[in-house]
């Protein structure tokens, strides 16, 4: 049976680095209608009427909005169901 002979300790800003929440950004375009980006808000994420239609108007006013934020895995997965709606989204690292 082998032995390790050192052990690797982890960087701290590598740990801090993996512990940063992601974030679903959905972007401002030309194609769909404020009320059915409202509506895709609603039905994928819960959101009451007035939270959906606040994240829209930044969309539509700002040019994106952060739409959720969590573990890589369910923003991918977030970002991967609202391209399903038709919608521009993309995920990055938060802070």
């Amino acid at each position: 049976m082998a032995t390790p002979t050192s052990v690797r300790e982890p960087d701290v800003n590598e740990a801090a680095c993996s512990a940063r929440p992601w974030a679903t950004i959905v972007w401002d375009d030309p194609v769909n209608l404020m009320s059915y980006v409202t509506y895709v808000f609603q039905t994928l994420f819960g959101y009451d009427e007035a939270k959906a239609t606040a994240l829209m108007l930044d969309v539509h006013r700002k040019g994106k909005a952060a739409v959720s934020s969590g573990a890589r895995e369910r923003m991918e997965h977030d970002v991967t169901q609202l391209h399903a709606y038709g919608l521009w989204a993309t995920l990055q690292r938060t802070g």
